[in-house]
């Protein structure tokens, strides 16, 4: 199964209204930490369960529900977390 796929299937814990999971790997080929395993990737993620949460919680969240995925399969997320409001 794709990283992206595992993505998504993991952060369907908060119940997102939109996801976007871009995998930027190719960029960074050669990257020092790209060496040791894992990809890097881009996430948009739309969910209520972001309401009245600051950034850095949202991003907890986001960690959270991708476990494991850390420490292995992403070496690097970039995340732009938003309410339905917030688009």
């Amino acid at each position: 199964m794709s990283v992206p796929r595992l993505i998504r299937e993991r952060l369907a814990t908060l119940d997102p209204e939109s996801i976007e999971v871009l995998d930027e790997s190719g960029k960074h080929v050669g990257h020092e930490g790209a060496k040791g395993g894992g990809g890097h990737y881009r996430l948009v993620i739309v969910s209520r369960k972001f309401a009245g949460q600051p950034l850095q919680s949202r991003h907890r969240m986001i960690y959270d529900a991708l476990g494991a995925l850390m420490h292995r399969e992403i070496h690097a997320l970039a995340i732009k977390a938003h309410t339905p409001d917030e688009i």
